[in-house]
């Protein structure tokens, strides 16, 4: 099968709804009574909503939410599996102390193919009740939940990154963010046929997510997002703030298909108004033409000296399409973190860069994913799993690694050779010797690579 034939398998809508109405983890229950805390789901569309809704804000340090904003997240909140932990000693008992949110979504991988995932989101604790085992509590329960309910990988991204690793989650897509300069920047890319125009922010609303869901399955890491996050884009909450400022655009090709859109925000430098900065929300091009016109309008723009961008991939187009790259700051950070729960569906889930068999000696804090599997990958990029039985020899490349090390090569944004190198994988050939290590890094990494960088557009 070629990478061309590979068919999605999309996590169905009774997975999902049978997710979300699931009791909390027993295991994590008890614990958390032990210390006379009570570990609860919270219905939407019930009574508790509104104040866990202002313990999660509280917990990133936003404000308090108004009653225009909390109906607001209520109606577009229905696809979460919404959890707290609560003290009922506290002054306002009714108001968690813990928060966590979760859903089963769609996960590409290398490939073209997406794999159900669970995304974790709104994790906090509340200062008061830190150092008191709750957040393991409730990432544990969550990760245990996701592998009772046969999901092979859970996924999110984080605010303070060293707490996530010891839960077996690892940095898989990196994100880059740019300050381009716009006069030294100089456009040198394509001038495509076809047009752009602006657009209402309704409009821009509706053609997001169709432009999304026929590309997201080309680049690993990208998810199926929902509805809520496109209103935040568009500006078309009525309950969010400063939506004014978003302004919107599409590039149709010359035939008169919509193959693009953006939305954008100008900023006034109020002591020299040739000097505006732009902030990028969000762009989506289903064709090499729509992204290079929009960048193109987007970096021409009138008495706009910045141009700034989030949630950029590794190897974007964007720096061959300037005159000189040194106007385009770009920083990278972790974004995008991966655990794999079940090996041998998430790793014969995606397909590999090069044939090869290789031992993948795996160790989990959680003992979800501790075992010694096989992975043979044939000569159109499949690979398929299975457990090494106890005292069998398996004449292939050996990797000893964590379930943190596997996940972080999931989606192809790390080599072997980097992990090797950085003394978090051990590398051997069948026979262990040393003589041969670096044709054994070289082979795993050759077969556990792929050729582009994984990308994730958005938070969550």
């Amino acid at each position: 099968m070629t990478t061309s034939e590979i068919a999605p398998v999309a996590a169905g809508e009774s997975d999902r709804a049978s997710f979300r109405a699931g009791p909390v983890d027993e295991e994590s229950r008890e614990r958390l009574a032990a210390n006379g805390l009570e570990y609860r789901r919270v219905a939407v569309d019930g009574d508790d909503y509104a104040d866990w809704l202002q313990s999660a804000a509280r917990g990133f340090q936003d404000g308090e939410r108004s009653p225009e904003q909390v109906a607001a997240s209520r109606e577009r909140s229905g696809y979460r599996r919404v959890t707290g932990v609560y003290d009922p000693l506290a002054p306002v008992a009714q108001a968690p102390v813990a928060t966590i949110a979760s859903w089963i979504g769609d996960l590409t991988v290398p490939g073209a193919a997406v794999i159900p995932s669970c995304a974790i989101s709104s994790v906090t604790v509340s200062p008061t009740h830190r150092r008191r085992g709750i957040a393991r509590a409730m990432l544990e329960g969550e990760l245990r939940a996701t592998r009772d309910a046969g999901v092979p990988v859970a996924m999110l991204t984080v605010s303070e990154s060293p707490l996530y690793g010891r839960y077996g989650f690892a940095p898989a897509a990196s994100a880059t963010a740019w300050t381009i300069e716009t006069k030294r920047a100089a456009w040198i890319g394509p001038r495509p046929a076809g047009r752009v125009d602006f657009i209402p922010r309704d409009r821009v609303r509706e053609l997001m997510p169709v432009l999304h869901e026929r590309v997201r399955h080309r680049t690993a890491g990208e998810i199926d997002i929902a509805g809520s996050f496109w209103d935040m884009f568009a500006g078309t909450n009525p309950a969010a703030e400063r939506t004014g400022e978003k302004r919107a655009i599409q590039y149709a090709d010359a035939s008169g298909e919509v193959r693009g859109a953006a939305v954008y925000a100008v900023r006034e430098n109020e002591s020299d108004f040739t000097k505006g900065t732009v902030s990028v929300h969000h762009l989506v091009a289903e064709t090499d033409d729509a992204y290079a016109a929009l960048w193109r309008f987007l970096l021409e723009l009138d008495l706009v000296a910045e141009v700034q961008a989030q949630n950029l991939s590794l190897d974007e187009p964007l720096l061959w399409m300037i005159a000189d790259q040194r106007a385009a700051r770009i920083t990278v950070r972790d974004h995008q973190y991966v655990r794999i729960i079940d090996v041998a569906a998430a790793l014969e889930t995606r397909r590999y860069g090069a044939a090869g068999r290789l031992v993948l000696e795996v160790s989990d804090p959680l003992g979800f994913a501790t075992g010694t599997y096989v992975l043979d990958v044939d000569a159109s990029g499949a690979g398929r799993v299975r457990r090494v039985d106890e005292g069998e020899s398996v004449d292939a490349v050996v990797l000893s690694l964590g379930i943190a090390e596997l996940s972080a090569t999931y989606l192809g944004g790390v080599s072997v050779a980097t992990l090797a190198a950085a003394g978090r994988v051990d590398v051997r050939d069948a026979g262990g010797a040393a003589s041969t290590r670096s044709e054994a890094v070289a082979t795993a990494s050759s077969v556990l690579g792929w050729h582009t960088a994984p990308r994730l557009s958005i938070w969550y």
